[in-house]
């Protein structure tokens, strides 16, 4: 596989490894979402599920407390109160929603409008309802106060007067008169009937209440009848004694159940009210539990009808992210096998560079400079690079050192012919030297002949010495020449020695020059002095 196609392969390879991981991170993202939203709405659903099946509850309650607040009962105009409080406040919640109960607003569930709408039209009249009864709290209390104390009373108004109709019977009344005191407990047995059921309400309350007004009237009346005497009437007042006493007992009594009878007329009409609400609120009260009923259903079904969050969409999140992950693993593992597989191609191209570099590396071992390595793009290839550059310089040196080991041969040949003329010179020069020396030789002879005459020529000699100051200096000027010339030579034999061990031959025979060439100056100044001797002679 080549590098280019590899390079496009592993770009399609790291592209569709990011298009998965994006989709599986949707996949996750979608999932978890689903999961706490739908645990949102659940509570909030349980929350308003609550609600409803309070109201469910409550809409019984209320239809017996204002049952047993319409029949007098203190305690239950309370009881009704905090019911009708607490279904006001539960579904102003449902329609507004309560973010501390979790309850949602109505307007997060469309859903549900119909249903808490049926719930509130059934309310209003129940709460229009409770309404009448508690704002006749009152008067419905003293009612049945007052109710019961003419109940009280009544039985003893009965049998004061069944006293005394016995009375009269037995002290032989007119039987008119004694007709007439007996029908008075039947009034009073009707007028307990008749409040029994202006309590009670219902379609007769208010018959009852006026039937109940007209005997209270008829009671009096015959009352007054019995003890003045009524000619409308056709009744005789009561003469005996005893029958009058308890007449007038019976009379007492009547009058204070006058005043209840008034409280009972007046309050009657509010009581209707109150029994007509209480059969509203009791009628009502069922549709209100079957559409509390239906609400409950209704929210309960929220989950089913979400499209998000849901359960399809949960199961669709979850899919993705499965499937995602599925192929995110093939994806890996198909990578991996071809980064292996990459690996191991690599890996044996590397080895067999590296065995075809040392193939050729063997003759550089041997010496062969003229190796040259294969240079290829495998991992080898820079060091086989490198190694030609190495193998070039050390060529290059090598021709280099031979090349220098010509000319020094050269040159060497060159020093030793310069050395041969050297001696030939220095013989030559010796063989002067000797004829120099003969001629010294016989200069000495004279100057033992001059020295026997410089007695006499001591002016000559005074002269000379003074020719012999000059000639001094001239010699010592000849040194200083003879040094340099000597220091010279000194500094050619260092150079001639860096030639090499070849060259100290030479070294030596420039040592013997220098030797011959002092011996010389000593000679040349002898006959300097000799020769400077004899010119003033």
């Amino acid at each position: 596989m080549s590098a280019a196609a590899g390079g496009i392969q592993q770009r399609e390879s790291s592209t569709m490894l990011a298009i998965l991981v994006v989709v599986l991170l949707v996949g996750l993202v979608g999932l978890i979402a689903n999961f706490f939203f739908a645990n949102v709405n659940n509570n909030e659903d349980r929350a308003a599920i609550g609600l409803s099946t309070d109201i469910r509850v409550y809409s019984q309650q209320l239809a017996k407390f204002a049952a047993q607040a319409a029949g007098g009962q203190a305690e239950a105009f309370d009881e009704l109160s905090d019911v009708k409080g607490t279904i006001q406040s539960h579904l102003r919640k449902l329609e507004e929603g309560d973010p501390q109960e979790g309850v949602p607003s109505i307007r997060k569930n469309p859903e549900v409008e119909v249903a808490l709408k049926a719930v509130k039209d059934t309310w209003a009249p129940i709460l229009q309802a409770s309404d009448v009864i508690l704002s006749r709290r009152e008067v419905v209390e003293d009612l049945n106060a007052t109710a019961t104390e003419f109940q009280d009373k009544i039985p003893l108004l009965q049998a004061r007067t069944d006293e005394m109709t016995q009375l009269l019977a037995t002290r032989g009344a007119p039987q008119d008169q004694i007709y007439v005191a007996g029908r008075q407990n039947t009034l009073a047995d009707r007028m307990l009937r008749r409040l029994n059921e202006v309590l009670q309400g219902g379609q007769t309350a208010s018959t009852a209440a006026d039937g109940f007004n007209r005997d209270a009237a008829v009671f009096g009346q015959i009352l007054d009848a019995l003890q003045n005497g009524s000619p409308d009437r056709g009744i005789r007042a009561i003469a005996v004694p005893e029958a009058r006493t308890l007449l007038d007992e019976v009379f007492q009594i009547f009058q204070e159940l006058g005043q209840y009878v008034e409280s009972i007329t007046t309050g009657a009409i509010d009581l209707i009210d109150v029994r007509e609400a209480a059969n509203t609120i009791s009628l009502d009260s069922e549709q209100l539990l079957q559409d509390a009923e239906q609400l409950s259903v209704e929210y309960g079904e929220q989950a089913n009808n979400r499209t998000f969050p849901s359960l399809t969409a949960a199961i669709g999140s979850g899919a993705l992210a499965a499937l995602a992950l599925i192929l995110l693993a093939i994806l890996i593992y198909r990578d991996q096998a071809r980064r292996y597989k990459i690996t191991a191609d690599l890996n044996q191209r590397n080895q067999e560079a590296i065995l075809r570099l040392l193939d050729e590396m063997g003759s550089l071992a041997e010496g062969d400079l003229t190796v040259k390595a294969t240079v290829t793009e495998d991992i080898t290839g820079a060091i086989a690079d490198s190694i030609n550059f190495a193998v070039e310089a050390l060529r290059s040196l090598v021709t280099t050192i031979n090349e220098t080991a010509v000319q020094v041969a050269a040159a060497a040949q060159e020093t030793q012919a310069t050395a041969m003329h050297l001696a030939e010179a220095a013989e030559h020069q010796a063989q002067q030297i000797t004829s120099a020396s003969a001629a010294i030789n016989e200069i000495a002879v004279s100057i033992d002949e001059v020295s026997r005459n410089s007695a006499e020529s001591a002016d000559v000699a005074q002269r000379s010495v003074q020719i012999a100051g000059k000639g001094a200096a001239i010699v010592r000027q000849t040194i200083q020449g003879m040094d340099n010339i000597r220091d010279q030579i000194q500094e050619t034999s260092k150079r001639i020695k860096r030639l090499g061990e070849s060259s100290q031959e030479i070294g030596s025979i420039v040592e013997l020059i220098n030797d011959i060439a002092e011996q010389t100056n000593i000679l040349a100044l002898n006959a300097a002095i000799q020769a400077a001797s004899a010119g003033e002679a």
